[in-house]
């Protein structure tokens, strides 16, 4: 399954660029994720939990960050274990385009699961999927903004 899309961000490039490059932005981004962890630049670790209809588990896995072409352009891939759930895998890449003081994010991401969860339908799969990822971004968003705060709060409009 494929997925893409494109969002506008209020702030700089460089600001979306170490935004979206921030552990603690990720992780209230992130729908479900329970941990992030930074082991390096390029290596994080993740649990985060999800609900596929009917099926819920807990996935741990793993993201590599490939930053060859940053702030520009970069892409991440990672895999997921949910236990008896099965497995979930995938990557995104995603291009900035600054525009005045905004920036344009476009992605285009990329699943493959496995186990219970595949046998759910590859439609209640692509919906689930363009779910979190419309959240993702939308949480994001909502963070560059000032309108979330980082424990997923909806801060207060400003006077």
């Amino acid at each position: 399954m494929e997925l893409s899309e494109e969002i506008t961000i209020p702030a700089p490039m460089a600001k979306v660029y170490d935004s979206l490059n921030d552990v603690a932005i990720l992780k209230a981004c992130i729908p479900g994720c329970e941990e992030l962890v930074k082991h390096s630049d390029t290596e994080l670790e993740a649990l985060v939990v999800l609900k596929i209809g009917p099926v819920k588990a807990k996935f741990s896995g793993q993201v590599t960050l490939d930053t060859t072409n940053a702030p520009d352009k970069f892409s991440l891939a990672g895999a997921g274990d949910g236990g008896i759930a099965g497995f979930a895998k995938g990557g995104a890449d995603v291009e900035l385009i600054a525009d005045g003081d905004s920036t344009l994010l476009r992605y285009t991401a990329k699943a493959e699961t496995g186990g219970k969860i595949a046998q759910l339908g590859s439609r209640l799969i692509t919906s689930t999927a363009r779910k979190l990822s419309k959240t993702f971004f939308e949480n994001f968003e909502k963070i560059m903004r000032g309108e979330m705060s980082l424990d997923g709060d909806t801060a207060a409009p400003a006077q």
